[in-house]
């Protein structure tokens, strides 16, 4: 499953994110995430937008291309 599967408000833990782009893999480390970091879809934006997650506590904001990279484990 990835990120982009989750309906608003649902909780996951990351599994993979290896096929992310290097510099989004980077920042996202840069902000706590890793493999077992729970996130939880608080925005989906219409029409191709940005997915806003909350991860570590922190609100961050990805676009569509790399959350479909993100897998996923619901929890």
């Amino acid at each position: 499953m990835v990120l982009t599967e989750l309906s608003r408000g649902e909780l996951a833990k990351i599994t993979d994110f290896s096929t992310v782009n290097e510099l989004v893999q980077r920042r996202l480390i840069h902000l706590g995430m890793k493999e077992n970091t729970e996130v939880c879809i608080k925005r989906k934006l219409p029409f191709g937008g940005p997915c806003m997650i909350e991860a570590c506590g922190q609100g961050i904001s990805i676009r569509l291309n790399e959350a479909k990279n993100i897998r996923i484990e619901k929890l």
